[in-house]
């Protein structure tokens, strides 16, 4: 595998995607602090402090080597406006070579086929550069937009595990989406759902 990366913009016909910055706070606590938007997610809507600590964190995270290091790039528009994030880590180095990919698309974004071309650049990068064999995706099924997203990104739906985790007061699901490096390129190359 050809590791370490460290991030360089990746751009798309109308999409980059790149670290985030300082001046993205502002978009990234609308995004991370919307109720709706964090519905499915992991965590509450999140205070500007909070967002403010993430922001630090995540801008940081642009170099990967290891299991468990992460890229957390903003997804930016063709004028350079923020659209939302995505994120790969990495899970397996050698030999398995595996990675979960997820995204957050602001509102306004929503609908129009960024989230998609930012997934696709960031898979090219995931089976290109760096010579993954295996992305996956873990989501709340309930979660639509997503779920149609793998599907237009050609994951196949590996498991559906009910009542996996207490979450923000009730047990909910977790569907389990994956493509390898194989498929991704049959998909590219004019596949199902292309």
């Amino acid at each position: 595998m050809p590791l370490p990366y460290d991030l360089q913009p990746l751009r798309g016909p109308r999409v980059t995607l790149d670290a985030l910055r300082p001046d993205d706070l502002d978009d990234l606590h609308a995004l991370q602090s919307d109720p709706d938007v964090c519905r499915y997610l992991l965590y509450e809507p999140r205070s500007r402090d909070e967002v403010t600590r993430v922001l630090e964190r995540d801008a940081a995270a642009t170099h990967l080597e290891k299991a468990d290091d992460y890229l957390q790039p903003a997804i930016r528009d063709e004028n350079g406006a923020f659209l939302g994030t995505m994120y790969l880590e990495l899970h397996s180095v050698d030999p398995d070579r595996t990675a979960e990919i997820g995204w957050i698309l602001a509102p306004h974004a929503q609908g129009r086929g960024y989230g998609a071309e930012a997934a696709r650049v960031l898979l090219d990068l995931a089976f290109g550069d760096l010579a993954l064999h295996r992305v996956y995706a873990e989501l709340d099924p309930r979660n639509d937009a997503s779920v149609r997203l793998c599907a237009r990104l050609g994951m196949r739906h590996e498991g559906h595990f009910v009542e996996h985790m207490w979450l923000k007061g009730e047990w909910t699901d977790t569907g389990h989406y994956a493509i390898l490096e194989r498929e991704w390129h049959e998909h590219r190359n004019g596949g199902v759902n292309a």
